[in-house]
């Protein structure tokens, strides 16, 4: 039996925000910054754990960051938060260097803790429907059934899609994550890891870091496992991206000519790839859908595992694994190794973005209410680069909005703590706005 809260209507100046890992807790300390003391922010988090999700969540201390700590302050107007906060908590506060994953998260825990007041509160257990009524919403779980104003979505990545062939494996490990499954697993185990991004490499990290008996394969389409950083180079190279109408073709064109003067002068790719970051969102709203298209079919792999790599520590432990010989990488796809005579095949394929194929209740509750639509490359939810969620029918849902990755599809970049923290800023500036 729900316990309905006795609102006949929501207040106006109350904030529901879906989701309490980074996305969420983000969303709430720029909300929070306001100081009017009417303002009511409620995070939904299944866990009870805020600061966390799958990015931050693990155990493994080994997980690293893939961004250095100079860039991933909770606030962009404060650049040095992240760095302050290592040197109150005792940790090793070097910019360039970067954090274990789990750190993160008792940083993002601790900077809420600083801004939390009366007005902050935290419900635990998954929201399971959203529901339109007067005034806002009903927010639904299994337990309870709560009102809000506006709500602000900020589930995060979702869990892999179902491998489906693999399903009934003895030793199938549908979620990366669960890393008590993979540590049970024997001392001589031979695993394939299905993926060779960087969850893959979190993953075989902790295989094979402890037990080196361990053996891993991992496979995917093409094969290829994220760069690694190097040693920062204080050199600036900075793109002028053309005006115009945008094709993927001109834009790969364009980089790999770039990349070319870059090294002429002794720059490095990387340096390249990163100048470009902060002109990403703009060229990608300049290319039109087929050009998006064409960019995901010919050039995203090769785009990603350069734009999002892996720590230098964590690209010396790969190549560790690989000269010893416990590591292989594979192209092809699953079905270029040979699964059965392996005593695990873990699921690394990345976040599911289609949410049409999603199994959370959540999400097909909305898609059923007309709420919320994939995105036309379903890479997503739809909406406004803005953060305010479309509907099946085409138009915007008043009070409603998404921060973080269920934005990839509108903005490409959409997943990284420097975006997601300038998402948090202007969708809270547009719901205070609104309360006005």
């Amino acid at each position: 039996m729900s316990v309905v809260e006795q609102v006949p209507t929501a207040r106006r100046e109350s904030i529901a925000i879906v989701g309490g890992g980074a996305s969420g807790v983000l969303t709430a300390f720029q909300l929070l910054k306001d100081p009017d003391d009417g303002l009511s922010v409620t995070v939904h988090e299944a866990t009870g754990v805020l600061g966390r999700g799958i990015a931050y969540g693990t155990s493994d201390p080994r997980h690293l960051l893939n961004v250095r700590a100079r860039h991933m302050s909770a606030y962009a107007d404060v650049p040095s938060d992240l760095l302050d906060w290592t040197v109150r908590a005792g940790r090793d506060p070097d910019p360039l260097g970067f954090l274990p994953r789990m750190e993160y998260a008792h940083y993002l825990q601790d900077t809420l803790a600083d801004v939390a007041d009366h007005r902050l509160s935290m419900t635990a257990g998954r929201v399971d429907d959203i529901v339109p009524v007067p005034g806002g919403f009903e927010v639904r779980t299994r337990d309870r059934v709560t009102t809000a104003a506006t709500v602000v979505l900020a589930y995060g990545n979702q869990t892999p899609q179902e491998l489906g062939e693999l399903v009934g494996h003895p030793g199938y490990i549908a979620n990366p994550w669960d890393l008590a499954a993979i540590r049970a697993l024997p001392g001589d185990a031979t695993v394939v890891l299905v993926g060779t991004g960087l969850t893959a490499i979190d993953t075989v990290i902790t295989l094979l870091e402890d037990e080196p008996r361990r053996r891993a394969v991992m496979v995917s389409r093409h094969g290829l496992l994220p760069f690694a950083h190097i040693e920062q180079q204080s050199t600036a190279w900075v793109t002028d991206v053309p005006d115009g109408p945008l094709t993927a073709d001109a834009m790969a064109a364009l980089v790999r000519g770039q990349i070319d003067a870059a090294r002429a002068h002794g720059v490095d790719w990387r340096n390249v790839v990163d100048g470009l970051r902060p002109q990403t969102q703009s060229v990608w709203r300049r290319l039109d859908h087929a050009e998006r298209q064409r960019f995901l079919a010919t050039y995203a792999r090769d785009w990603e595992v350069r734009r999002h790599r892996m720590a230098p520590e964590v690209g010396e432990r790969i190549r560790g694994y690989q000269r010893d010989g416990r590591l292989t990488v594979a192209d092809g796809g699953i079905g270029s190794v040979d699964v059965d005579t392996a005593h695990a095949v873990v699921n690394c394929t990345g976040p599911l973005t289609d949410i049409s194929r999603s199994a959370d209740p959540l999400l097909q509750a909305l898609q059923a209410r007309g709420l919320v639509a994939p995105d036309p490359l379903r890479l997503g939810l739809d909406a406004t680069p803005e953060g305010e969620v479309i509907g099946a029918d085409g138009a915007v849902v008043p009070g409603l909005f998404a921060v973080g990755p269920p934005r990839k599809g509108i903005l490409w970049e959409s997943t990284a703590i420097p975006e997601i923290r300038t998402q948090a800023a202007e969708v809270a500036r547009l719901v205070l706005r609104a309360n006005v």
